[in-house]
């Protein structure tokens, strides 16, 4: 944690925050196995990053006191109003952190949760600022295997049981259907799968990575078989001759352009034209950011890796996963937008 605070600022802002500490609440073990004391009900929620701030979003909106970075234009009409202008605070965990203290402080939180990768880091960061700031600070496995629980136990501590009820059966359905339609698929007939990242399609993820599990989830054979958690920047050279049949773009200039690059010619994917852009707004499918979001994802890759298995109507499915976690449903213009149709 590289934002320690002097001890006198740090009891000065205690103080201005004082309000929203003192409450009366249940005591959690979150996924690092620490105790905290947090709110039976509370009513001003900090999400550490992204993956949180949407899974915050989905269970209790209500209690949103920012965001982790203000939604772009594209993203707002598929958010719920009365969220769309809530302050871009910052993160306080992943690359690029931008929250200080005194910013988390003045905004007067009542707990803090977390999402996604469980380890020693995390872990520490979360101690640190508990310690420092006096705000209970609550860290969920974001594993997608783990979703359902996940789920469930965010809306525990949020004190919305019933929805997190609610959408954890919708992620039990979804987990469930997936398995259901890769029993129906060899292992020989599962497509070879690259994630380009960015603007170049360069930066990618490995199977191993957070921001890439979904890819294998759904049976797809992540050409990066890099162990580690984090992203990776590869050469459209090692693209090459790892050969893969899909590719999936985050980046719109990328996607459309990559067919004319001399230097993505000849793999599989482009000249099969597989290379499909990854939906983003107001969250991404695969990742951006690692969270619920990906649940509608699985049914797009569904549909995307495997066209002739893959069962639903997908403009329908998107549609009421929109309605059930967003809040907001798309009409067909945005709808087609969305899905580049």
């Amino acid at each position: 944690m590289r934002r320690l605070l002097p001890a006198a600022l740090i009891g000065a802002l205690l103080a201005l925050a004082a309000p929203a500490l003192a409450f009366e609440g249940q005591s959690v073990v979150d996924a690092t196995g620490r105790t905290i004391e947090v709110p039976a009900d509370p009513a001003r929620v900090f999400a550490a990053g992204p993956p949180a701030a949407t899974l915050l979003y989905a269970l209790k909106p209500d209690a949103m006191i920012g965001w982790v970075r203000a939604p772009r234009p594209d993203e707002r009409a598929f958010l719920r109003p009365e969220v769309r202008d809530l302050p871009e605070l910052g993160r306080l965990t992943g690359r690029g952190d931008t929250l200080n203290l005194e910013v988390l402080l003045t905004a007067k939180p009542d707990l803090v949760v977390d999402f996604g990768t469980i380890s020693a880091t995390y872990a520490d960061l979360a101690e640190r600022v508990q310690q420092q700031t006096g705000v209970p600070y609550v860290l969920i496995d974001g594993a997608l295997a783990a979703m359902p629980q996940a789920i469930r136990q965010m809306a525990d501590v949020l004190g919305v049981p019933d929805r997190g009820a609610e959408l954890a059966a919708y992620a039990e359905a979804a987990l469930a259907e997936t398995d259901a339609l890769l029993a129906e698929v060899p292992e020989d007939q599962r497509p070879k799968v690259y994630f380009a990242r960015g603007a170049e399609g360069v930066e990618t993820a490995g199977a191993g990575s957070i921001n890439a599990e979904i890819i294998t989830r759904v049976g797809g054979r992540n050409v990066i078989e890099a162990a580690g958690r984090g992203l990776a920047t590869v050469s459209p050279e090692q693209v090459q001759a790892l050969a893969p049949d899909v590719i999936l773009a985050t980046d719109r200039d990328f996607a459309e352009n990559v067919g004319r690059m001399p230097e993505w010619q000849g793999i599989p994917a482009v000249r099969n034209q597989r290379v499909y852009l990854v939906p983003s707004a107001p969250f991404g499918f695969i990742d951006s950011p690692p969270s619920v979001n990906r649940l509608i994802g699985l049914k797009w890759l569904a549909h995307k890796l495997y066209p002739a298995q893959a069962k639903g109507d997908l403009r329908a499915d998107v549609q009421a996963f929109y309605a059930l976690f967003y809040g907001m449903t798309p009409d067909e213009a945005e709808l087609s937008a969305l899905l580049g149709e």
